[in-house]
């Protein structure tokens, strides 16, 4: 095995000996990765379809990436010079990955290599700011009620909302999953949550936070329905996660937001939250799709 070289693996404990000290030295920005390889490590997955591999230069590693459930590879920001080689890795193998999520010159640049190497015209499909809590400012004033987290009794409730928040977002595969019944297998699944719950008790907005990975929880989803926006209650839930993570002990909490949801960025920035990175996805459409 070459020690310059993308090393690649379908055992998760194998990848996280490798390369899970290079993912826990920039948490904030590796956390889907640290999130998701730790969540296959815990159930124990043995899928087919799992590959994870990391790149060693002069005995460091560099960089990281791991095969999603969907069929998506996530890599690790790298250089645009690198992607050509990891593009020549992955078709050595014989890997036609659905599509590349990664940071947004990482994921430009593989799509780019991609194509130059199977043909495969690459086609956006996402884009989102990453956040990085810095001084946590809370909305005062804040509206009437008080966060707390969710009981085994507001299941149904967590479900619908997660649901309703995912047809907003045009999440198809997580509602297809949730009307399955396979909820654990969602990316909800092991989640936190947390209500915002109104002077009468009643839910008004919910947030939910990941279990700490590197000293990491990222906050996922954020939800408030239509009806009752405008109030405060989704800037009021998220602090309320946020300190509770804190208190907790992590280290850092970061979130996720859309580029084109004004309103959420704006917010997310008033509490103190700061722009670390942006990402993007491309899918690799089959070419039998495309002729037909």
């Amino acid at each position: 095995m070459r020690s310059d070289d993308w090393h690649l693996t379908d055992d998760v404990d194998e990848f996280l000996a490798g390369a899970g000290d290079f993912l826990r030295s920039r948490p904030a920005l590796h956390n889907t990765p640290l999130t998701e390889t730790e969540k296959m490590r815990v159930s124990g997955t043995d899928a087919p379809a799992a590959l994870f591999g990391r790149l060693e230069t002069e005995g460091e590693v560099r960089a990281a990436f791991y095969r999603t459930p969907r069929g998506y590879i996530h890599v690790t920001p790298l250089p645009a010079p690198r992607m050509g080689a990891l593009a020549d890795r992955l078709v050595s193998v014989g890997l036609s990955p659905a599509g590349v999520v990664a940071e947004h010159a990482t994921a430009a640049a593989f799509a780019e290599a991609w194509q130059r190497r199977t043909g495969t015209v690459p086609v956006p499909f996402w884009a989102t700011h990453l956040y990085r809590l810095g001084a946590l400012n809370p909305p005062l004033p804040g509206p009437e009620g008080s966060g707390r987290g969710t009981e085994p009794a507001d299941r149904e409730h967590v479900v619908r909302w997660c649901r309703e928040f995912c047809v907003e977002v045009g999440e198809q595969h997580s509602i297809d999953l949730i009307d399955a019944g396979s909820w654990s297998e969602s990316r909800f699944g092991d989640r936190h949550f947390t209500f915002w719950r109104a002077a009468d008790g009643s839910p008004v907005s919910m947030a939910a936070g990941t279990s700490p990975v590197g000293g990491v929880i990222r906050i996922d989803p954020v939800y408030t329905p239509a009806s009752l926006r405008g109030r405060g209650y989704a800037g009021a839930v998220t602090a309320a996660v946020s300190r509770a993570s804190l208190a907790a002990g992590a280290t850092d909490v970061v979130l996720y937001a859309d580029p084109a949801n004004a309103t959420s960025n704006a917010l997310y920035q008033r509490l103190g939250f700061v722009r670390l990175a942006d990402f993007a996805g491309y899918r690799f459409p089959d070419p039998r799709e495309e002729a037909g």
